[in-house]
């Protein structure tokens, strides 16, 4: 016998990420994971590496010259701001401190994982409304809100599918929502989005105070994964609740110093938006072409879908050429990332034999 964990608990499936290794081959090209094939900025790297050799001490629990840095950048307040130990972390302490057993937490069909996750971790019922064409609809979000909904949460882009919604579909949802009801705003790749119809949310947090959050990340355009860096956008009281909840120290020193080092290289930040913008339509276009279905994308991956169980003869045939995508079985399809150019025309030239 042994202590019997909360039923939210056992409704979550183990995530598993995506392969770093492929048996027989020494450096897979590995496009499983949306990360800038450009990499990090040289200044991120040098802060981060000047940054260590202070990490006998605590980092600044309140992110302060990060928090200033991110303002500056996005013209934001810098007390309306509050960073994590990557946007994963900031769902979980969101749902942690809005949701419990006996409140859900609402989201569209084929929505990122982590959403699910932490709202079954805290026991509340997780409920999902229709996504047609694999795009978040306001009109079902609405019709599936109830008095026990507390947090709705929308990737825009969404991931895994790439597909998006413009601002007028967001400003709907702002205004259709009871004010029981916390809208979160994961735009973890607004800087790749850049139709003018896109809108990352940060309006609806000043204009609405307490009923909309907007989610940031360093992990994608700024390439900084691997040091797990998160931002929020939301007014001081709703951050004042979630400081009680989160991490003491929530980023560490050098992760703090990296990530203000990338935001000052704007150069580096512009050329990944442009290789983005130049490879993500050519792979589209190109998979296309072979006659693989893709999915319209505003993110740096595309979404590949199969008839049938195609989807894993087409995984174990880029698999087998050194190439790692991400299978997403539910969609009957592969999620490919953005990578170099090489990488890029290999995995059309695999998909199209």
């Amino acid at each position: 016998m042994r202590p019997a964990p909360h039923p939210g608990i056992s409704r979550i499936a183990n995530y598993v990420a995506g392969d770093l290794t492929l048996a027989g081959v020494a450096s897979p090209a590995l496009l499983s994971a949306n990360e800038s094939p450009l990499g990090p900025s040289p200044r991120a790297v040098e802060a981060a590496r000047e940054a260590a050799a202070t990490v006998h001490r605590y980092p600044d629990a309140d992110t302060r010259a990060l928090n200033e840095a991110i303002a500056r950048h996005h013209g934001l307040d810098p007390s309306w701001l509050m960073c994590g130990t990557g946007s994963e972390s900031l769902i979980e302490v969101l749902c942690r401190t809005f949701a419990g057993p006996g409140d859900e937490v609402l989201m569209p069909q084929f929505s990122f994982p982590m959403f699910s996750i932490f709202a079954n971790a805290v026991g509340a019922t997780v409920v999902t409304s229709a996504a047609p064409a694999f795009t978040a609809d306001v009109d079902a979000l609405l019709a599936a809100v109830t008095e026990r909904t507390r947090l709705v949460f929308i990737a825009n882009p969404n991931n895994p599918t790439g597909t998006w919604v413009d601002r007028h579909a967001i400003a709907r949802l702002v205004a259709g929502l009871p004010h029981h009801v916390l809208l979160v705003l994961d735009s973890a790749y607004a800087e790749y989005l850049t139709d003018e119809a896109y809108d990352a949310g940060h309006a609806h947090v000043t204009a609405s105070p307490g009923r909309v959050v907007v989610l940031r990340t360093f992990s994608k355009l700024y390439a900084l994964a691997g040091l797990r860096v998160g931002w929020l956008h939301a007014d001081p009281d709703t951050i004042t609740l979630l400081r009680r909840a989160r991490f003491i120290f929530p980023v560490t020193t050098p992760s703090q110093a990296a990530a203000i080092g990338a935001l000052c290289d704007r150069e580096h930040a512009q050329r990944s938006v442009a290789h983005n913008q130049r490879w993500r339509p050519w792979l589209a276009t190109a998979l296309g072409k072979a006659g693989v279905e893709v999915l319209p994308s505003g993110a740096n991956f595309v979404l590949a879908r199969f008839p049938g169980e195609g989807w894993r003869a087409a995984d174990e045939r880029l698999r087998a050429r050194g190439l790692l995508v991400r299978a997403i079985a539910p969609l009957q399809g592969l999620r490919i990332s953005v990578g170099l150019e090489a990488d890029n025309r290999a995995v059309v030239e695999a998909l199209s034999r």
